[in-house]
């Protein structure tokens, strides 16, 4: 089992739907394979912090479905299916046009934690999704 931490987008209130369990799969969309890509499993363990903050979060991963050679009826027919339980809003909807790989992560055991700050270095600067094998390697005490 794995642990990762999902950095999240303050502006569309995403960690506020994981909470109040409106939002049960937490997406992740590129053009080229980035982690998680084969790299996350039922049973692992996310964590959740919004840009620029502490983590507040964490929900075991239920399910993962990997999407691969996506375009744009591809996407449309994920977006249909999932959407509304990944928290888009269909004016967020053209951020995922030309995007090549898909990731969902079907969450649950959602619970809010004590808040605690994690070192990224080493991880690169515009990181959005780290793993590691315990979470207490990068958690500052």
């Amino acid at each position: 089992m794995k642990h990762h931490v999902a950095i999240l987008a303050a502006k569309w209130k995403l960690l506020e739907k994981i909470l109040d369990g409106e939002k049960t799969i937490e997406s992740r969309w590129y053009v080229h394979k980035t982690n998680p890509w084969n790299n996350i499993r039922a049973g692992d363990v996310v964590y959740f912090k919004e840009t620029g903050k502490q983590i507040e979060a964490k929900a075991v991963a239920k399910k993962v479905l990997f999407f691969d050679k996506l375009n744009d009826r591809k996407i449309n027919e994920t977006l249909k299916k999932y959407g509304r339980r990944i928290g888009i809003s269909k004016e967020n909807s053209k951020f995922y046009s030309g995007k090549n790989y898909c990731i969902l992560v079907f969450l649950k055991n959602v619970e809010r934690v004590a808040p605690f700050q994690i070192d990224k270095r080493g991880f690169g600067n515009a990181v959005a999704w780290l793993t590691v094998q315990n979470i207490n390697k990068i958690k500052i005490k």
